[in-house]
């Protein structure tokens, strides 16, 4: 099979489509044909030696597509049924993946669509569930117009929170659609967050990592009611809980994600679609930012 990978760390230019040898389910996966395939920045901290170190890597966490082969064991879907899902391999930029979650992609969705919406839908949920937005919660976003972000206000909005979303002014519009209530980001930004919220929120997620944890902290109370996704060092130095998949996986969302979308109560657009062959292409565009959705690589 064709597939995304690096011998190299570097710029996007080390990225190359290979042959490589058809991966096969284990027991309780499945493996695709892969229509479509999410991008993401974690996608180029890795091809710039940020991440790992190991050489080559190939890429992706993320696929829509037709089930193929089955493992052993799994009984939940057939052969030729539209999923989407996660493959903890990272080798879903390729003609084939093995996806360990999984889903049935909804009806109205295509696949370029489905592959847009796991790591950003887990992510959020991950990071709601760990601050434990629920109803009558209110909870600060901020970065809330990227695709974690957006995600994030949506899902947190479906549980019955009230929703302060920082963003540029250009979004503001955007996230008022989501059912947030928006604020610019920036200097002076505990002074809008209050003006909305005199007594500051309950809770509050860091997404874009923008260096203002110790403002979130004030305006949360203390540093157990933030989780950051973006600032590790920031969460070290403040005692912030930093959110990482290898706390446990909010895999559960893949499965309820499909009626909130079929009700239309979550929408993650798709920014722009590009073939696998170029995907360095694409991480050009997600590296230059303001991409307002994901960047989705076409398979077939």
């Amino acid at each position: 099979m064709k597939a995304a990978r690096f011998s190299r760390f570097g710029g996007p230019e080390v990225l190359e489509i290979v042959d490589l040898p058809d991966p096969h389910p284990e027991p309780g996966q499945i493996r695709i044909s892969v229509r479509a395939a999410g991008v993401n920045p974690s996608d180029w901290k890795k091809r710039a030696g940020l991440m790992d170190e190991e050489l080559p890597q190939t890429m992706g966490h993320e696929a829509a597509g037709v089930v193929d082969e089955l493992g052993e064991g799994v009984t939940d879907v057939a052969v030729g049924d539209r999923v989407f899902g996660l493959s903890a391999e990272g080798a879903a930029q390729a003609e084939l993946a093995v996806l360990d979650h999984y889903a049935p992609i909804p009806p109205s969705l295509d696949f370029a669509g489905a592959a847009a919406l796991p790591a950003a839908i887990e992510t959020a949920t991950r990071a709601l569930d760990q601050l434990g937005v629920g109803s009558g919660s209110s909870l600060l976003v901020n970065g809330a117009s990227g695709s974690v972000g957006s995600a994030a206000v949506q899902l947190a909005v479906a549980r019955g929170a009230h929703v302060i979303g920082t963003a540029s002014p250009a979004n503001h519009d955007y996230l008022r659609s989501l059912g947030a209530e928006p604020v610019a980001y920036g200097e002076g930004i505990v002074e809008r967050v209050r003006a909305l919220a005199p007594e500051g929120v309950g809770l509050a997620l860091d997404v874009a990592g923008s260096g203002i944890l110790p403002e979130l902290i004030g305006l949360a109370g203390s540093p157990e009611h933030v989780v950051t996704l973006a600032d590790f060092a920031g969460a070290q130095k403040y005692g912030v809980r930093f959110s990482r998949g290898d706390a446990g996986r909010a895999v559960h969302v893949l499965g309820e994600i499909g009626d909130l979308i079929e009700a239309g109560r979550f929408a993650l657009p798709v920014a722009e679609t590009y073939p696998l062959a170029e995907v360095a292409q694409a991480h050009r565009a997600g590296e230059a930012g303001h991409v307002r959705g994901k960047l989705v690589l076409l398979v077939g």
